[in-house]
Formats: C-alpha cells, structure tokens, sequence
C-alpha cells in the first residue's frame, strides 16, 4: 500500500510524515517543489529509508503526476502542497494563485483521471484528502463561537482567498465528478520544523540572536494554537474513518492573544536558556506596525472530529509550546541552514 503526499518537505507534511512512519510501514511517496519553506533538512533522518521516496517536483505538473500515480498506484492523495503565509501573499499573490488555486486544480484533473481508471473497489476505497486552513472562514468578534464546518467563508487575505477557492475546488469534484474527497481546516499549528517566518519559530529565533521580538498592532489578535503532531494524527484519523465529502475542522482548544503566546515563548526561554546578561526576552519585544486587514481572531469548533472519529489534541499549549523551545534549542544547526540569505532579505522587508 502507498500513499501520495504532496508538500511534505514543509512544515506540516514533513511532521507528517515522521508521525506516519513512526507508526506505519506503508510507502510514502513525497512530491514537493522544494520552494523557500520546503527543505530537505525536515525530512534528512529518512534518507536511507526505503518507506519514503522523495520526488522533487510540482503538483501543478499533469505529466509528472500522472506518470507518479501510474508508477505508485497510490490508494490515497493527501495535498499539503501550499503557499501558506499571509505576510508573503499580501507582497506577491501572484504565486499563491498560482500555487494553491492553480497547482490544486491541475492535481485534481491528474488525480481524476488515475481514479476513474481504477476497478470499482479500489475506486470505492480511493481517498484524495485536501488539507486547508481556518483562515478561510474569515475572522470572529470577540464573544463570537469558534469556526465550525458550516461556517460561510470569508476570507480577507489574498492567502486566504487562495486557500477558500482551493477548497471549493475539491468540493466541487466530488459533487460533479464523484471523487471520494475530504477536507481538512486547521487551525495556527506550531511545533518542530516551523519556518523561522512564523510568529512562534521567529520570536525563539530572535531571542536568542538577541533581535527585537515584533509584535504587529497590540498584539491582541487571537489564534487557537495546535501543536502539529497532534494535527498529524488528527489527519491520520479522518484518512482512516472520515466520511466522503465531509469537511472536519481541526483545533487544538488553545486560543491565545498573540502578546500572550510571546510572553509564554520568552518565560520558557528564561528558565531553559537564560540570556547571558541576567534580562529577560521580554525585554525584547517590540511593537511594529499591524499588517494590512489583520484578521482580530480566529477559534475551531473541533467538536465534530472528537464527535464523529474520536479524535482530540493530546498536547496542552503549555506542554506543546515547551516541547517545541527544547526542539528548536537542540537543533540550532537546522535554524541556522533556513535562516541564511533570502530569509534575511525577507525579515528586513516585512519589519523594518
């Protein structure tokens, strides 16, 4: 048995895979374009493993993909594949349309194509699993109820708007064309291989270079908080038992203003790795100016996925966000190989 996973030298797919094999001798083949947040560093313990098949290449090209599900014979697709920071979309939307609305269009047609041609059963038990965002949904008032799946979209990012067109792509071959899909739409995921670009893996990165921490506007902007493997596993679950068609929201319960969330990352690193000067990272943080239309909240009902497959997060914000300052202390050589170059380029133009 095979499965086909796209985007999975990333962040997230890259923790899936690791959460997958470490549980599972089923092949996994990995078609990832390898752009700026795609690094092969995520995935290097696998190198000699013969379960993972590496094939750099993008999910927008029919010939490749075709020639992969004809080769594989893969029982499911799952599409990580993604351009997933708003920050980067509001400079250049032109790739996120291209990459999340385009690239998961031309995926479809090739994964349509392989499906139809598979005899009935292994039609019947074909899956191609569309993984999402919460940000679609739009942003909540502060007494408003979390997101759940009946939730009408609003989306107010071009990396939103991508994502939201992308999702009603997948529902839509499924009703028109009867591809066995499901959908997933998480919320702020954090935890080990996190891009440095992110407010999470950026703040532990800046503290301890001693930069200043930015936090946009007041900080107040509210994010339910997931720590990664659980997601995984969360994928797994709906992968295994989740119904045809449905969409299945995935939170972790931790919504979290984001000065809180950096006052939590600072206190962490105080007692795990204290500045030389005896001061706090707090001391480090600094205000910047709030990005454009910056969405005020965003919360998961995830109510369903415990409900219908038995799912819910093992880890606590707490015991997730210490796990994930002792990884990122402990592999300060992957930071420093993601951190060279166009990052820096990058961190400049967005904070000054």
């Amino acid at each position: 048995m095979t499965l086909l996973v796209t985007g999975c030298a990333g962040f997230i797919g890259s923790n899936f895979v690791h959460t997958w094999l470490a549980g599972s001798d089923e092949t996994l083949v990995n078609l990832d374009k390898l752009t700026y947040a795609g690094n092969l560093a995520n995935l290097a313990s696998l190198k000699d493993d013969a379960r993972h098949v590496f094939v750099q290449g993008d999910i927008g090209d029919r010939e490749l993909v075709a020639q992969l599900l004809a080769t594989h014979k893969p029982r499911a697709v799952l599409n990580f594949a993604a351009e997933s920071h708003v920050d980067r979309s509001i400079h250049g939307p032109g790739d996120f349309v291209q990459t999340n609305i385009v690239g998961t269009f031309n995926l479809l047609e090739s994964v349509r194509g392989y499906w139809s041609a598979l005899p009935a059963e292994q039609q019947t038990a074909f899956r191609f699993l569309h993984v999402s965002t919460d940000e679609v949904y739009g942003t909540l008032e502060a007494n408003d109820p979390p997101f759940a799946e009946t939730k009408n979209y609003e989306p107010n990012s071009p990396y939103s708007a991508s994502k939201a067109a992308s999702d009603h792509l997948v529902r839509a071959w499924h009703h028109t064309y009867g591809l066995p899909v499901l959908t997933t739409n998480c919320s702020n995921n954090y935890g080990p291989y996190h891009f440095p670009e992110k407010l999470i893996p950026l703040v532990i990165h800046n503290a301890l270079a001693g930069k200043p921490l930015p936090i946009y506007g007041d900080g107040q902007q509210v994010r339910d908080w997931l720590y990664v493997e659980d997601h995984c596993r969360a994928i797994a679950r709906v992968l295994a038992d989740g119904r045809v068609g449905e969409t299945y929201n995935i939170g972790g319960w931790n919504e979290k203003p984001n000065l809180e969330v950096v006052h939590t990352l600072c206190a962490v690193l105080d007692e795990l790795q204290p500045r030389a000067d005896g001061q706090p990272y707090a001391s480090q943080i600094t205000y910047v100016k709030d990005r454009p239309g910056h969405d005020r909240r965003y919360a998961i009902d995830a109510r369903k996925i415990e409900r219908d497959l038995g799912w819910k997060p093992q880890e606590t914000f707490e015991t997730g966000i210490r796990k994930t300052v002792q990884w990122y202390l402990s592999h300060q050589d992957w930071v420093e190989g993601v951190t060279s170059g166009n990052y820096r380029q990058w961190v400049g133009k967005q904070y000054g």
